[in-house]
């Protein structure tokens, strides 16, 4: 009876908080690997992520295979992304162009957060074993689905080495 009192009023109220809730920041620290969402200055998910094929360092250029460091702006949502869903950072800043100018190279762009290449799904575990992206920031695409659900357009995003 106690199992059934549960199921009917409780887990109901825990999915809808849990639906609530978003995160006011997104944290990725590169060197661990990690994507943390944050919620009043406090993580309350952490993913395993795969980076960009040479993650050492800030992105420079277009076709370095780095994913950008620093303060960025989660700037729109991508549902028919070439991956699992995409969220997009708003790499390049000014900052980004012009230190590219002045190297006389493209800043390169279309850096996101996302899932796996469509119809890959299958190779979760081992792709998210090494860096595969080309600067991206790639999880499995169930935790995706959280991220997705969790995060909104305009959400802060800090890249850390």
């Amino acid at each position: 009876m106690n199992k059934l009192i549960f199921i009917i009023l409780i887990l109901p109220s825990l999915c809808f908080a849990n639906n609530l809730q978003k995160a006011d920041m997104v944290f990725v620290k590169k060197l661990e690997r990690k994507l943390y969402l944050i919620q009043n200055g406090k993580p309350f998910r952490e993913y395993k992520i795969a980076l960009g094929g040479n993650p050492t360092g800030h992105k420079q250029q277009e076709g370095d295979q780095r994913t950008p460091e620093g303060k960025y702006v989660l700037d729109y949502k991508k549902s028919d992304s070439a991956f699992y869903k995409a969220i997009h950072i708003s790499y390049p800043n000014e900052k980004d162009k012009m230190d590219a100018r002045k190297l006389g190279v493209s800043p390169g762009g279309a850096i996101m957060i996302h899932g796996q290449k469509n119809g890959y799904s299958w190779l979760n575990l081992i792709s998210q074993s090494f860096d595969w992206t080309l600067g991206c920031i790639a999880v499995k695409n169930a935790e995706m689905d959280e991220i997705w659900g969790f995060v909104k357009v305009g959400t802060p995003i800090v890249i850390e080495p």
